[in-house]
């Protein structure tokens, strides 16, 4: 029988480098997963396929996977709707593939709703000060919108109760690491690796 894969979900505040933590996971190739293809009502850019970059739908299509519970998670945002399906992440879990999911946490909200049994990590700022000066170098916001996005981390901060894992990204480095030893650590948990032993012990 294969093995479960585990549902992995980074998530945390605004401009706490879930995406660039991410891609030092995939760079440094520190543990094989699967990355879910999410579904949009936003039109293709050049260059992007359907299927692998993302799932192009209409936003009749969108609503019926709402409304059908195909969707892990979902969310609108400049005037585009955003979302996971569950199929497919269900299909890699089944597989024995680790998934990595990538979302803001209401995303993560939803998902634990769904899937209780993911893996939840909470990426978390050093300090709010931290945070306000890698918004502010990212130099795509006024000061107002970053102190608005500092209000609502100030916020989103205090939902880590809900989470598995917290790992403060002080460097990506160190982010990285505290990540992949969270992954090895639950690999080896006796909860998810109980019933393959009973299994055994019955068959013996």
């Amino acid at each position: 029988m294969t093995k479960q894969g585990l549902l992995l979900v980074l998530s945390g505040p605004s401009g706490v480098g879930k995406g660039t933590v991410k891609s030092a996971i995939v760079k440094n190739k520190v543990f094989p997963f699967e990355y879910s293809v999410s579904m949009t009502t936003r039109a293709p850019r050049p260059g992007e396929v359907d299927g692998r970059d993302y799932y192009f739908v209409t936003v009749a299509e969108f609503k019926a996977a709402i409304a059908q519970g195909n969707l892990l998670e979902y969310n609108q945002y400049v005037g585009n709707y955003y979302g996971t399906p569950v199929g497919p992440v269900k299909a890699m879990l089944a597989a024995g593939h680790d998934v990595l999911l990538e979302i803001d946490v209401n995303g993560a909200k939803k998902v634990r709703e769904k899937m209780p049994d993911g893996v939840f990590i909470f990426l978390t700022p050093p300090d709010l000060h931290t945070l306000h000066l890698r918004l502010e170098n990212r130099g795509t916001e006024t000061e107002e919108v970053i102190r608005g996005r500092i209000e609502q981390a100030s916020k989103e901060i205090l939902v880590m109760q809900d989470y598995d894992y917290t790992v403060v990204n002080d460097t990506v480095a160190n982010a990285v690491d505290h990540i992949k030893a969270i992954v090895e650590a639950e690999h080896v948990s006796v909860s998810r690796v109980i019933d393959s032993y009973r299994k055994m012990v019955k068959e013996n």
